[in-house]
């Protein structure tokens, strides 16, 4: 059994209904009470580390042949283990539908980002421009070419997106954020694959990762993890 929250009890079964359980760990009020929790939500080390113990926890049943783990939001509390008992029978019908949903899958991220360009310095220096025309004819093929590079990788992004939700159960495309650095990832997602499709998943991301490289992208399979992206139905199945 692996280690509860910072503070808190070693995780316990908490039985809801048949052959369903919570899986909680008693928390000192004063540290996960309203007024101590806000002040140590500034703490992103004790945060880091309250979020690595409740991952443990997860991964730790999500390892368990036969297990179907819905894993709720960091920080989920509850004043009682009646209290607790009482919520989850009441999202009976939600969680039953979810449990439907992920059972016997997978979460798979896929993350697509351009390759590194070659150096310019690698390359023989071009020749001077002998004339203003020539200068913004090289200027305008530099341009054309970085156009045609970017188009390639977002076409062969959208191709391995394409083929590898056809293997999946659902995905789900992660909108575009801005991350600190000049590569960020032209396309970012998550899969529910079924484990009795991981082979064919494997070499369809083999495919697509030679795929995207030669389009000069770089495309990166991680996983498995617990369903985190899959324990709310997307908009589509609403």
């Amino acid at each position: 059994m692996p280690s509860g929250l910072p503070s808190g009890t070693p995780p316990t079964r908490l039985a809801i209904a048949k052959d369903w359980w919570a899986i909680v760990s008693d928390v000192p009020l004063e540290i996960y009470g309203s007024a101590g929790l806000e002040r140590r939500l500034r703490d992103l080390e004790w945060v880091g580390g309250v979020a690595l113990a409740h991952e443990r926890v997860v991964e730790h049943f999500f390892s368990l042949r036969g297990a179907t783990v819905v894993p709720l939001k960091l920080f989920t509390m509850f004043s009682s283990a009646e209290r607790a008992v009482s919520e989850l029978k009441s999202r009976r019908g939600a969680l039953v539908r979810t449990a439907r949903r992920i059972a016997g899958a997978q979460e798979w991220g896929l993350r697509i980002t351009r390759a590194p360009e070659r150096s310019a310095r690698s390359r023989a220096a071009p020749a001077r421009a002998s004339s203003g025309t020539a200068f913004l004819a090289a200027k305008r093929r530099a341009r054309d070419a970085a156009a045609e590079r970017r188009a390639a990788v977002l076409e062969a992004a959208e191709s391995a997106f394409d083929a590898l939700s056809a293997i999946a159960r659902d995905a789900r495309a992660r909108d575009a954020r801005h991350e600190p650095g000049t590569n960020p990832p032209v396309l970012e997602a998550a899969l529910l694959v079924p484990t009795s499709a991981r082979a064919a998943f494997a070499r369809e991301a083999r495919r697509q990762a030679a795929a995207c490289s030669k389009a000069g992208a770089v495309l990166t399979i991680t996983g498995p993890w617990p369903a985190y992206n899959f324990v709310q139905p997307s908009e589509d199945a609403q």
